[in-house]
Protein backbone atom coordinates (compact mmCIF):
# COMPACT_ATOMS: atom_id res chain seq x y z
CA UNK A 1 0.00 0.00 0.00
CA UNK A 2 1.44 3.27 -1.17
CA UNK A 3 2.03 5.95 1.73
CA UNK A 4 2.60 9.43 1.49
CA UNK A 5 4.39 11.15 4.82
CA UNK A 6 6.33 14.18 3.31
CA UNK A 7 9.04 16.75 5.82
CA UNK A 8 12.25 18.06 5.50
CA UNK A 9 14.45 15.34 6.10
CA UNK A 10 17.14 14.51 3.83
CA UNK A 11 18.45 10.62 4.05
CA UNK A 12 20.80 9.35 5.96
CA UNK A 13 23.21 6.70 5.23
CA UNK A 14 21.79 3.16 6.19
CA UNK A 15 24.69 2.33 8.79
CA UNK A 16 23.88 -0.92 11.49
CA UNK A 17 25.60 0.24 14.92
CA UNK A 18 25.64 -2.14 17.56
CA UNK A 19 22.96 -1.38 20.39
CA UNK A 20 24.30 -1.95 23.93
CA UNK A 21 21.36 -2.77 26.00
CA UNK A 22 22.20 -4.03 29.26
CA UNK A 23 24.13 -1.63 31.61
CA UNK A 24 24.65 1.80 29.82
CA UNK A 25 27.37 2.69 31.96
CA UNK A 26 25.71 0.85 35.13
CA UNK A 27 29.19 -1.47 35.08
CA UNK A 28 30.68 1.10 37.42
CA UNK A 29 30.92 -0.49 40.39
CA UNK A 30 34.12 -1.52 39.57
CA UNK A 31 35.43 2.26 40.00
CA UNK A 32 34.69 2.28 43.59
CA UNK A 33 37.82 2.54 45.72
CA UNK A 34 35.57 2.14 48.68
CA UNK A 35 32.74 2.68 51.23
CA UNK A 36 33.97 5.77 52.70
CA UNK A 37 33.55 7.82 48.80
CA UNK A 38 29.97 6.92 48.64
CA UNK A 39 29.09 7.50 52.32
CA UNK A 40 30.91 10.94 52.21
CA UNK A 41 28.16 11.40 49.59
CA UNK A 42 26.91 14.42 49.16
CA UNK A 43 29.06 17.14 51.00
CA UNK A 44 28.41 20.05 48.14
CA UNK A 45 25.48 21.45 45.95
CA UNK A 46 24.53 19.09 43.39
CA UNK A 47 23.64 20.20 39.82
CA UNK A 48 20.92 18.79 37.91
CA UNK A 49 21.21 19.90 34.00
CA UNK A 50 18.02 19.75 31.89
CA UNK A 51 17.79 19.36 28.37
CA UNK A 52 15.03 21.08 27.94
CA UNK A 53 13.72 24.23 28.23
CA UNK A 54 11.41 26.10 31.03
CA UNK A 55 7.87 25.02 30.62
CA UNK A 56 8.70 21.51 29.58
CA UNK A 57 7.77 17.95 31.10
CA UNK A 58 11.10 17.69 31.54
CA UNK A 59 12.05 20.95 33.23
CA UNK A 60 9.05 20.84 35.61
CA UNK A 61 9.98 17.40 36.53
CA UNK A 62 14.01 18.30 37.26
CA UNK A 63 12.80 21.26 39.46
CA UNK A 64 9.71 19.53 41.25
CA UNK A 65 12.42 16.76 41.54
CA UNK A 66 15.69 18.81 42.75
CA UNK A 67 13.14 20.72 45.73
CA UNK A 68 12.61 16.97 47.24
CA UNK A 69 16.35 16.17 46.88
CA UNK A 70 17.47 19.70 48.45
CA UNK A 71 15.34 18.16 51.24
CA UNK A 72 16.61 14.60 51.71
CA UNK A 73 20.16 14.80 51.31
CA UNK A 74 20.25 17.78 52.91
CA UNK A 75 22.90 19.80 50.00
CA UNK A 76 21.40 22.44 47.78
CA UNK A 77 20.07 20.80 44.52
CA UNK A 78 20.07 23.54 41.50
CA UNK A 79 18.37 22.93 37.84
CA UNK A 80 20.49 24.32 35.18
CA UNK A 81 18.81 24.20 31.36
CA UNK A 82 20.93 23.53 28.09
CA UNK A 83 18.94 22.69 25.69
CA UNK A 84 19.77 22.00 22.03
CA UNK A 85 21.46 19.86 19.70
CA UNK A 86 18.87 17.03 20.80
CA UNK A 87 19.79 17.24 23.93
CA UNK A 88 22.77 16.69 23.52
CA UNK A 89 24.38 19.56 25.15
CA UNK A 90 23.32 18.71 28.33
CA UNK A 91 24.28 15.15 27.97
CA UNK A 92 27.78 16.28 26.77
CA UNK A 93 28.18 18.46 29.81
CA UNK A 94 27.30 15.74 31.99
CA UNK A 95 28.92 12.83 30.59
CA UNK A 96 32.26 14.75 30.97
CA UNK A 97 31.70 15.51 34.68
CA UNK A 98 33.22 14.12 37.32
CA UNK A 99 31.71 10.83 38.27
CA UNK A 100 31.04 11.98 41.71
CA UNK A 101 27.17 12.15 41.90
CA UNK A 102 27.63 16.24 42.00
CA UNK A 103 26.56 17.05 38.40
CA UNK A 104 23.30 15.13 37.03
CA UNK A 105 21.34 14.85 33.69
CA UNK A 106 17.53 15.11 33.47
CA UNK A 107 16.90 14.69 29.57
CA UNK A 108 13.98 13.02 27.40
CA UNK A 109 15.24 9.26 27.13
CA UNK A 110 14.08 9.23 22.97
CA UNK A 111 16.77 12.22 22.51
CA UNK A 112 19.64 9.94 24.00
CA UNK A 113 18.24 7.02 21.47
CA UNK A 114 18.25 8.76 18.67
CA UNK A 115 21.21 10.88 18.85
CA UNK A 116 23.57 7.61 17.42
CA UNK A 117 20.81 7.50 14.12
CA UNK A 118 19.55 10.98 13.74
CA UNK A 119 23.27 13.45 13.89
CA UNK A 120 26.08 13.13 12.15
CA UNK A 121 28.62 13.88 14.59
CA UNK A 122 27.56 12.89 18.10
CA UNK A 123 30.29 14.15 20.94
CA UNK A 124 29.32 10.92 23.29
CA UNK A 125 28.42 7.42 23.38
CA UNK A 126 24.96 7.06 25.17
CA UNK A 127 25.22 4.01 26.00
CA UNK A 128 28.19 4.01 27.42
CA UNK A 129 29.40 7.71 28.54
CA UNK A 130 25.93 7.91 30.80
CA UNK A 131 24.61 5.82 33.82
CA UNK A 132 20.70 5.68 34.42
CA UNK A 133 19.45 6.06 37.28
CA UNK A 134 15.71 6.52 36.88
CA UNK A 135 12.92 7.56 34.83
CA UNK A 136 9.59 9.45 35.20
CA UNK A 137 7.31 8.79 32.41
CA UNK A 138 5.69 11.75 30.76
CA UNK A 139 2.45 10.19 31.55
CA UNK A 140 -0.65 10.74 29.26
CA UNK A 141 -0.26 12.28 25.89
CA UNK A 142 -2.83 13.23 23.33
CA UNK A 143 -3.08 13.30 20.20
CA UNK A 144 -5.02 16.51 19.44
CA UNK A 145 -7.07 17.98 16.20
CA UNK A 146 -7.64 21.95 15.17
CA UNK A 147 -11.12 22.30 17.13
CA UNK A 148 -12.67 23.32 13.23
CA UNK A 149 -11.28 19.95 11.75
CA UNK A 150 -14.36 18.13 11.02
CA UNK A 151 -13.02 14.42 12.94
CA UNK A 152 -14.21 13.15 16.18
CA UNK A 153 -11.91 10.23 16.37
CA UNK A 154 -8.92 8.30 14.95
CA UNK A 155 -11.04 6.50 12.18
CA UNK A 156 -12.34 9.35 10.76
CA UNK A 157 -9.19 11.31 10.83
CA UNK A 158 -7.78 8.46 8.44
CA UNK A 159 -11.11 8.27 6.21
CA UNK A 160 -9.84 12.23 5.53
CA UNK A 161 -6.20 11.71 5.20
CA UNK A 162 -7.14 9.12 2.75
CA UNK A 163 -8.74 11.96 1.10
CA UNK A 164 -6.19 14.80 1.17
CA UNK A 165 -3.50 15.17 2.81
CA UNK A 166 -3.23 16.27 6.81
CA UNK A 167 -0.70 18.30 8.58
CA UNK A 168 1.09 17.18 11.44
CA UNK A 169 2.74 19.30 14.08
CA UNK A 170 5.99 17.82 15.28
CA UNK A 171 7.76 18.85 18.52
CA UNK A 172 10.64 17.63 17.70
CA UNK A 173 12.56 15.60 15.15
CA UNK A 174 12.81 11.75 15.15
CA UNK A 175 9.91 11.86 18.40
CA UNK A 176 7.74 9.00 18.95
CA UNK A 177 4.87 11.36 17.70
CA UNK A 178 6.89 11.33 14.32
CA UNK A 179 7.47 7.58 14.00
CA UNK A 180 3.83 6.68 15.09
CA UNK A 181 2.14 8.61 12.39
CA UNK A 182 5.23 7.47 9.89
CA UNK A 183 3.49 3.71 10.71
CA UNK A 184 0.03 4.92 10.96
CA UNK A 185 0.75 6.26 7.22
CA UNK A 186 2.10 3.26 6.05
CA UNK A 187 -0.25 1.29 7.66
CA UNK A 188 -3.83 2.54 6.44
CA UNK A 189 -2.39 4.60 3.08
CA UNK A 190 -3.46 7.89 5.02
CA UNK A 191 -1.72 10.90 3.27
CA UNK A 192 -0.07 12.80 6.55
CA UNK A 193 2.84 16.62 5.89
CA UNK A 194 4.65 16.74 8.48
CA UNK A 195 5.42 20.02 9.78
CA UNK A 196 8.40 20.29 12.02
CA UNK A 197 8.65 22.93 15.08
CA UNK A 198 11.40 23.61 17.65
CA UNK A 199 9.51 22.63 20.72
CA UNK A 200 6.16 21.57 21.89
CA UNK A 201 5.62 25.81 21.96
CA UNK A 202 5.07 26.75 18.89
CA UNK A 203 3.48 24.09 17.24
CA UNK A 204 0.79 24.21 19.83
CA UNK A 205 0.72 28.16 18.93
CA UNK A 206 0.32 26.92 15.25
CA UNK A 207 -2.36 24.71 16.44
CA UNK A 208 -4.10 27.15 17.99
CA UNK A 209 -4.32 29.11 15.00
CA UNK A 210 -5.30 26.78 12.94
CA UNK A 211 -2.33 26.82 10.84
CA UNK A 212 -1.68 22.92 11.44
CA UNK A 213 -4.48 20.63 11.05
CA UNK A 214 -3.02 18.10 14.18
CA UNK A 215 -0.42 17.77 16.94
CA UNK A 216 0.37 15.92 20.00
CA UNK A 217 2.66 16.07 22.87
CA UNK A 218 2.64 15.56 26.99
CA UNK A 219 -0.21 17.28 28.80
CA UNK A 220 2.48 19.50 30.09
CA UNK A 221 2.09 20.94 26.55
CA UNK A 222 -1.21 20.49 25.70
CA UNK A 223 -3.66 21.07 28.66
CA UNK A 224 -4.21 24.65 28.50
CA UNK A 225 -5.03 24.25 24.57
CA UNK A 226 -7.38 21.49 25.28
CA UNK A 227 -8.88 23.54 27.68
CA UNK A 228 -9.62 26.36 26.21
CA UNK A 229 -10.90 24.55 23.15
CA UNK A 230 -8.26 25.73 20.76
CA UNK A 231 -8.17 22.02 19.71
CA UNK A 232 -9.90 18.49 20.67
CA UNK A 233 -7.98 15.74 21.98
CA UNK A 234 -9.14 11.99 20.04
CA UNK A 235 -6.28 9.98 20.87
CA UNK A 236 -4.19 9.07 23.95
CA UNK A 237 -0.75 8.17 22.21
CA UNK A 238 1.67 7.29 24.80
CA UNK A 239 0.80 6.05 28.80
CA UNK A 240 -2.72 5.09 29.88
CA UNK A 241 -5.97 6.15 29.23
CA UNK A 242 -7.29 8.57 32.12
CA UNK A 243 -10.64 8.84 33.02
CA UNK A 244 -9.33 12.25 35.12
CA UNK A 245 -7.61 13.89 32.63
CA UNK A 246 -9.13 12.91 28.84
CA UNK A 247 -12.05 11.10 29.84
CA UNK A 248 -13.22 8.44 27.11
CA UNK A 249 -10.23 9.22 24.52
CA UNK A 250 -9.04 6.30 23.53
CA UNK A 251 -5.29 4.60 23.24
CA UNK A 252 -3.91 3.12 20.15
CA UNK A 253 -4.76 -0.55 21.59
CA UNK A 254 -8.31 0.19 22.02
CA UNK A 255 -8.66 1.61 18.30
CA UNK A 256 -6.78 -1.57 16.80
CA UNK A 257 -3.31 -0.67 16.30
CA UNK A 258 -0.70 -2.54 18.16
CA UNK A 259 3.03 -3.44 17.01
CA UNK A 260 6.43 -1.74 18.26
CA UNK A 261 5.51 1.55 16.65
CA UNK A 262 2.54 1.97 18.80
CA UNK A 263 3.56 0.61 21.92
CA UNK A 264 7.64 0.72 22.23
CA UNK A 265 7.73 4.37 21.74
CA UNK A 266 7.62 5.49 25.38
CA UNK A 267 8.43 8.93 26.31
CA UNK A 268 10.04 9.55 30.22
CA UNK A 269 11.92 12.00 31.61
CA UNK A 270 15.49 9.90 32.39
CA UNK A 271 17.49 10.93 35.59
CA UNK A 272 21.28 10.07 34.37
CA UNK A 273 25.23 10.62 35.72
CA UNK A 274 28.54 10.13 34.04
CA UNK A 275 30.43 6.73 33.12
CA UNK A 276 31.88 5.05 36.22
CA UNK A 277 29.44 6.87 38.77
CA UNK A 278 29.48 4.84 42.65
CA UNK A 279 26.86 2.14 42.72
CA UNK A 280 25.68 3.28 46.17
CA UNK A 281 25.57 6.93 44.42
CA UNK A 282 23.18 5.25 42.10
CA UNK A 283 21.19 3.51 44.36
CA UNK A 284 20.97 6.15 46.79
CA UNK A 285 19.82 8.42 43.96
CA UNK A 286 17.37 6.07 42.92
CA UNK A 287 15.99 5.60 45.82
CA UNK A 288 15.09 9.01 46.55
CA UNK A 289 13.25 9.47 42.60
CA UNK A 290 11.70 6.74 43.65
CA UNK A 291 10.13 8.25 47.08
CA UNK A 292 10.02 11.06 45.48
CA UNK A 293 6.64 10.30 43.56
CA UNK A 294 5.15 9.16 47.05
CA UNK A 295 6.57 11.93 49.33
CA UNK A 296 7.04 15.33 47.30
CA UNK A 297 3.99 17.18 46.93
CA UNK A 298 5.71 18.95 43.88
CA UNK A 299 6.47 15.95 42.13
CA UNK A 300 3.29 14.45 42.73
CA UNK A 301 1.64 17.41 41.31
CA UNK A 302 3.67 17.47 38.35
CA UNK A 303 2.77 13.07 38.20
CA UNK A 304 -0.54 14.08 38.42
CA UNK A 305 -0.83 16.66 35.99
CA UNK A 306 1.24 14.52 33.48
CA UNK A 307 -1.38 11.78 34.14
CA UNK A 308 1.70 9.40 35.30
CA UNK A 309 0.37 6.50 37.56
CA UNK A 310 3.15 5.08 39.73
CA UNK A 311 7.03 5.53 40.81
CA UNK A 312 9.89 5.63 38.07
CA UNK A 313 11.74 2.90 36.40
CA UNK A 314 14.73 2.44 38.30
CA UNK A 315 17.40 -0.67 38.20
CA UNK A 316 16.53 -4.06 36.11
CA UNK A 317 13.08 -2.61 35.48
CA UNK A 318 14.86 0.39 33.88
CA UNK A 319 17.15 -1.75 31.98
CA UNK A 320 14.56 -3.78 30.42
CA UNK A 321 12.66 -0.60 29.31
CA UNK A 322 15.89 1.20 27.57
CA UNK A 323 16.44 -2.70 25.87
CA UNK A 324 13.02 -2.48 24.52
CA UNK A 325 12.28 1.43 23.38
CA UNK A 326 15.60 2.04 22.18
CA UNK A 327 15.68 -0.29 19.26
CA UNK A 328 12.68 0.80 17.97
CA UNK A 329 13.46 4.29 17.88
CA UNK A 330 16.91 3.45 16.31
CA UNK A 331 15.15 1.13 13.58
CA UNK A 332 12.34 3.35 12.60
CA UNK A 333 14.35 5.90 11.93
CA UNK A 334 16.77 4.22 9.94
CA UNK A 335 14.14 3.27 8.21
CA UNK A 336 12.41 6.41 7.46
CA UNK A 337 16.50 8.08 6.51
CA UNK A 338 15.99 10.91 9.07
CA UNK A 339 19.03 12.98 9.53
CA UNK A 340 19.42 16.70 11.70
CA UNK A 341 22.14 19.07 9.91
Amino acid sequence: MKTHIESTFLPAAAQRRRFIGAGLGLAAAGWLPGPARAQAWPAKPIKIIAAQAPGSSNDATARALAEYMTGRLGVPVVVENRSGAIGMIAADAVARSAPDGYTLLITLHSQLAQAPVLLKKVPLDTTKDLTPVAAFSTGTSPMVVKKDLPVKNLKELIELARKRPVSVGNYGIGSGWQLMMSQLAKQTGAKFDLVNYKGTGPMVFDLMAGNIDIGAGSMAGMAAGIQRGAFRPILVISGDRSEALLPGIPTWADEGFTGPAFENLKECNMLLGPANLPRDVVQRLAEVARDSATKSEPVKTVLAQLGVEGPPWTGVELQQFIQRTWPTYQTMTRELGLVVE
